[in-house]
């Protein structure tokens, strides 16, 4: 499963990362990307989870 953070965003005081992981899907077997912008403290959970 390829995963990374891919840009970091700045708003007003508060800075977010935008994280993209790959995710199979168990009926087709096709990939999707889902898309998630979130505190950078984070992003590590986001992209552990299945």
């Amino acid at each position: 499963m390829a995963k990374k953070t891919v840009a970091s965003l700045q708003t007003a005081s508060k800075r977010l990362s935008k994280a993209i992981k790959m995710v199979k899907s168990p009926k087709s077997g096709a990939y999707t990307f889902v898309e998630s912008v979130m505190d950078p403290a984070d992003v590590d959970k986001f992209l552990s989870k299945k």
